[in-house]
């Protein structure tokens, strides 16, 4: 099982390799990457922080629970942290399995529950200074959490 939070880009073939099984059928893999909006308006990097030692500890808790709940053989989840720019790599997720439904299902799972549990939590800095702040992600938002271990800024562009 790979799971590492880092500054550097994150390669899908080394999470490809890590999760390769003779016995997987199928390997799923899903890539966040940083886009040019964010609540209607343009965005022009993401800045990521998180704390590390606590960030993995639940990824790896998420991962782990994932290969129990779906079958899979296996389960890579890497994050990067630092400024990222538009299009590049900010969540890498992948999982093999006996056969691609699991690999499907599971993996939406896991991204969702990766972003939800780790308590993602994404400020907007622009004119009005903050115009977001949720958990989560769009339509799976949960409440603010005490404890953060991901924090992202986005850079929006004044008006």
């Amino acid at each position: 099982m790979l799971i590492r939070v880092t500054p550097d880009i994150l390669d899908p073939a080394e999470a490809i390799a890590s999760v390769a099984s003779s016995r997987a059928g199928a390997i799923n893999i899903f890539l966040g990457v940083v886009r040019d909006n964010n609540l209607g308006r343009s965005v022009n990097h993401l800045d990521y922080e998180a704390y590390p030692t606590m960030a993995e500890k639940v990824m790896r808790e998420i991962a782990e629970e994932s290969v129990v709940r779906f079958g899979f053989e296996d389960v890579a989840v890497l994050h990067r942290t630092g400024r990222l720019e538009i299009g590049e790599t900010s969540l890498l997720i992948a999982v093999s399995s006996g056969h691609r439904a699991e690999s499907f299902e599971g993996g939406h799972w896991l991204v969702i529950d990766q972003e939800t549990r780790t308590r993602l939590e994404e400020r907007g800095l622009g004119r009005r200074r903050v115009v977001g702040r949720r958990a989560g992600i769009a339509g799976h938002a949960g409440p603010i959490a005490p404890l953060t271990v991901f924090e992202t800024r986005t850079r929006i562009e004044n008006e």
